[in-house]
């Protein structure tokens, strides 16, 4: 295969500082214009500026090998080229600025093309715009594809799936025999199995597969007034409040869309395990603490810099999940006040949960759609002994531009954790808000 020349735009670099090494023995340009884009994103105190910093520590550590103006190798002796080169905007059309980032870099794949007419150049952006005006002056271009835990979100793993079964078997397993089924169905430990009657669809069962040695598992039996007054309206609500309150159970995601009741049960699981539950006959506290979170990400515009101590910066963020907790709990502020006073219910910053070690607690973090990968294992290493940790999140509703409904850390957290027999994951389909929400995440 012939050899290609890739020129890497600012938008690559600070969403992935791993991305000169996805590109095998080719060779990589980088636009002295993108340095200077990235630097002055270093100081920023998130994944964009942590990208940023690292891909400057690893051009530094290229550097030391050679020489960047003329090329340095980016691995062993057939590994592609790394240069840094400067562009000539006197090629550029004359309705283009010749001060604008994107069309001093765009000058620089013109300059690639021009130096080595005999090799493809191509130029790599995440900025649709700019590969637009790539395709319109003849440049090929294409887009950087993050590390995606599924090719389209729906493709997720669900949690759930139907099997067809002989009518005996539905009628064993709600004897009380024990009913198996083997690994020709490839199945993964705590997902949901619908049992179908062949010969009457009408006839079902609903269980939780643990492994082809072990039988069925009956949903847990919740009282008829619901964990904490909140009842399960669907069956992946049962699916759901099922695994929230299975003490062996260390890790749970839920996805669904707005008003499927994800946050509520979780919230509510929450407080049925770390309080007495007044709603249920054999409530026992498994936790000491709830605590619960959502990423400071901003819906539309951002309203800048917010004034207070730190609880005051983060009431804004977090007020949709004290109207959860006061939906549960009642209306009366003082008690969910005093809870607050106490420990037993924390409204923690993300921001601030590096090096901590969370034990004997239930953790809910709403919103997970919002963190990347990263961020995600950062919050799940610091789960200690006695720990549960749920995330909640729609993968619609993204409003990170760093991140996509397939590349997401909720969506790689429910893929790759479905395998263990300590998680579990269900996907919410059914709207339960209002008929108006459910509406509204139908047709807009």
């Amino acid at each position: 295969m012939a050899k290609k020349t890739y020129i890497i735009d600012t938008s690559v670099c600070l969403a992935d500082a791993a991305c000169l090494y996805k590109y095998r023995d080719n060779d990589i340009v980088i636009p002295l214009k993108v340095l200077e884009e990235i630097d002055r994103h270093k100081k920023r105190q998130d994944t964009v500026g942590t990208h940023a910093r690292n891909i400057i520590r690893t051009f530094d550590a290229l550097r030391t090998k050679g020489n960047l103006q003329t090329g340095v190798r980016i691995g062993g002796s057939s590994s592609g080229i790394l240069r840094v080169s400067v562009g000539n905007v006197s090629q550029l059309p004359a309705d283009m600025s010749k001060e604008e980032a994107d069309h001093i870099i765009i000058s620089t794949a013109m300059a690639e093309r021009a130096r080595n007419p005999t090799r493809e150049a191509i130029l790599v952006s995440r900025d649709i715009n700019m590969r637009v005006i790539c395709d319109s002056l003849g440049i090929i271009s294409e887009g950087y594809t993050l590390n995606q835990a599924v090719s389209h979100d729906s493709s997720l793993y669900t949690g759930f799936t139907t099997i067809l079964v002989d009518d005996q078997m539905v009628d064993q397993f709600y004897s009380g025999n024990d009913v198996f089924l083997s690994d020709e169905y490839e199945l993964y430990s705590n997902q949901f199995i619908m049992l179908v009657s062949s010969s009457n669809d009408k006839k079902t069962a609903l269980s939780r597969y643990i492994s082809p040695d072990k039988p069925l598992r009956k949903l847990n039996e919740v009282d008829k007034r619901g964990i904490w007054g909140v009842k399960a309206r669907n069956k992946e609500q049962a699916f759901a409040l099922d695994l929230l309150m299975d003490p062996d159970i260390s890790f749970v995601s839920l996805v669904g869309k707005a008003g499927s009741g994800k946050t509520l049960m979780a919230i509510a699981a929450g407080i049925a395990q770390t309080l007495e539950d007044p709603f249920s006959k054999n409530s026992a506290a498994c936790y000491k603490r709830l605590i619960v979170s959502r990423p400071v990400q901003p819906l539309g515009k951002d309203i800048g810099f917010l004034p207070g101590s730190m609880e005051e910066k983060m009431q804004p963020w977090l007020t949709p999940i004290q109207d959860n907790l006061q939906y549960i709990i009642g209306d009366d502020r003082t008690t969910l006040a005093d809870y607050m006073d106490r420990g037993i219910i924390e409204l923690e910053a993300l921001t601030y949960i590096r090096g901590r070690s969370i034990s004997n607690a239930f953790i809910v973090i709403d919103e997970s759609q919002n963190l990347n990968i990263h961020e995600i294992k950062t919050i799940i290493t610091r789960v200690g002994e006695g720990t549960k940790i749920v995330l909640t999140g729609d993968v619609e509703q993204i409003d990170n531009i760093y991140i996509d409904e397939a590349s997401n850390g909720l969506v790689h957290a429910a893929e790759k954790f479905k395998t263990s027999t300590l998680t579990g994951h269900v996907t919410l389909r059914k709207g339960e808000r209002s008929k108006l929400a459910t509406l509204a995440a139908k047709i807009l």
